[in-house]
């Protein structure tokens, strides 16, 4: 029987594996004369050939993983009871911590690569360093078996049980990550694998065994993470423009104003830090993490005055070159989130498996329980192989496909991360890091469309009251104006002619051409769908895998 179970869970695997790691491979015989072939499509075979020939070294080197895993388990637990349980939960954890390097992180760096702070490479090699070491200093030694409380594990009958439910529910979070991938939707592995508990306990023990209340709670992330984390990016982004690049003179505004930022920014990643990345070495309240902060943001400050003053001497007084003062900002930026993230989400991989080790090794069901060294290098390595070998495309999707993305936004989008954390969790909301990222870029991207629109009616509103010989050089002198004169030049306009109507038809297609152009619809609807349907899709994978491996084990 538990040859079956190996057999059946290695089948899922492997049936995920190959249909959503290698979807563009088909292998095609043409037999077409080279020299009745153009260069174009003879190129374009060239690169496709090249692409499958990446393709199968990724799948290869996502398999060899897995295989090492198997292997070493196999030849380090032999002497565990029911150790072929261990090998297939270690690989399927394995697997698990892929899709997350491959899904999740994309949120921690792909700002910035997506404004040209860090270069695709540098940012994986960044986010591989800083994931691992948060996953192996700060991941903790005790992680909870039940994520988030949303079942109740005293309703299990036995200990068998508990480890079909909980390699089901590891199984179906990491199918489901690996479509959401598949399908360039960045969604919350918290949600998948808490979906996939609910769904395998159910299964095992009823409707009674889940909490809804808690449920309900994670419900309500759904709506509250990107909001939330979408408005503080948007405010950050309006107070940047109006302090600094709508200035006349935006060096001198810069030299005063950024080292304020990076004292903030300093003050929100060190006490994020303190409470989320080293909270399993380290617990200290809110007013303790944060002073500790302030006496960083504080010494930081004085630190980057000099510093900034001497690089805008060099610089020209231009947005372009403001932007160039964020390119440090950002990269430390990547560094803490990637921390913090590894610390915190290498438990959505290794938590299950953790739970499934030690209900072998010490029987009964705990609701906490010990993390070996073994189990935390399997979650570490995976999700730093899985984010080398498939994250670029989720990098590419939240770095530049949803909006554009400048310094300067990229920053914004970092800081609501931190903060927007910090927020929730004193005021006990629910919040997912990743739909606080990706609501942070949908919120700086839906700010420029109502920026650039209401430029545009201002252009046209100087267009009405002008001549047409003299608008040009009314204009020249708007664009170069800081905020304050602008609103002046605007007052003088409406104080010669009433305000400018705009048609229905007008308004409707000044507005379609912004929409377009700064955020792409197509990509908020498909990705606040996987956001919705993520926890009951895992939760009906996992119940259906529970109630298959239950049917193969019970005589």
């Amino acid at each position: 029987m538990i040859s079956n179970v190996i057999f059946l869970s290695y089948y899922f695997l492997m049936k995920g594996v190959f249909l959503l790691l290698l979807p563009d491979i088909k292998i095609t015989i043409i037999k077409v004369p080279r020299e009745s072939m153009d260069d174009t499509k003879l190129n374009s075979l060239e690169e496709r050939g090249s692409n499958m020939r990446l393709d199968i070294l990724k799948f290869a080197g996502a398999l060899l993983f897995l295989v090492a895993v198997g292997l070493f388990i196999s030849n380090t637990m032999g002497h565990v009871p029911n150790h072929t349980f261990l090998i297939v939960s270690a690989v399927i954890g394995g697997y698990m911590a892929l899709n997350i390097g491959a899904n999740d992180v994309a949120n921690n760096v792909g700002p910035a690569v997506g404004s040209g702070a860090i270069t695709l490479i540098g940012a994986i090699c960044i986010a591989m360093v800083f994931e691992s070491a948060g996953a192996l200093i700060a991941g903790g030694e005790v992680v909870s078996t039940i994520k988030k409380g949303i079942i109740d594990p005293s309703l299990i009958n036995d200990s068998d049980t508990f480890i079909w439910l909980m390699l089901a529910a590891l199984l179906a979070a990491a199918i489901w990550l690996n479509i959401a991938t598949f399908f360039n939707a960045p969604v919350s592995t918290t949600h998948s694998i808490v979906g996939g508990v609910l769904g395998a306990g159910i299964a095992a023990g009823g409707f009674g065994i889940a909490n809804w209340a808690v449920f309900g709670k994670i419900a309500a992330s759904w709506v509250i993470s990107p909001v939330l984390g979408g408005l503080i990016a948007a405010i950050f982004l309006y107070l940047i423009k109006r302090t600094i690049t709508y200035q006349e003179d935006k060096l001198l505004a810069a030299r005063r104003i950024l080292p304020l930022l990076i004292a903030l920014m300093a003050w929100a990643f060190s006490t994020y830090l303190i409470l989320k990345g080293l909270k399993k070495i380290w617990k200290v309240d809110f007013v303790m993490a944060g002073s500790i902060a302030f006496a960083i943001a504080l010494t930081l400050y004085f630190a980057v005055r000099p510093l900034i003053n001497k690089a805008a001497i060099a610089l020209d007084n231009s947005k372009a070159s403001v932007n160039t003062l964020f390119t440090i900002p950002l990269i430390f930026a990547a560094c803490f989130l990637s921390f913090a993230h590894g610390a915190n989400d290498v438990a959505n991989a290794v938590g299950p498996l953790a739970a499934i080790n030690d209900a072998i090794t010490h029987g009964g069901i705990a609701k906490k329980a010990a993390i070996p060294l073994w189990v935390m290098l399997i979650g570490a390595i995976g999700l730093s192989l899985g984010l080398a070998l498939y994250g670029a495309k989720l990098i590419r999707t939240v770095g530049s496909e949803i909006t554009e993305l400048d310094k300067m936004r990229a920053f914004c989008i970092s800081m609501a991360a931190a903060i927007t954390v910090i927020i929730a969790s004193q005021l006990g909301l629910p919040v997912s890091s990743t739909h606080i990222a990706v609501g942070a870029i949908f919120g700086v991207g839906f700010l420029r469309e109502y920026l650039k629109r209401s430029d545009a009616k201002r252009l046209d509103e100087i267009r009405e009251h002008h001549d047409p010989e003299v608008t040009e050089a009314f204009l020249n002198t708007f664009n170069r104006a800081d905020i304050a004169t602008k609103s002046k030049m605007l007052k003088e306009l409406k104080a010669k002619k009433g305000k400018t109507e705009f048609t229905k038809k007008e308004r409707k297609s000044l507005n379609k051409v912004y929409k377009q152009q700064l955020v792409k619809r197509s990509h908020v609807y498909k990705i606040a769908v996987a956001w919705v349907v993520t926890v009951p899709t895992s939760a009906l994978m996992a119940a259906f895998l529970y109630f298959t491996i239950r049917g193969i084990l019970i005589p």
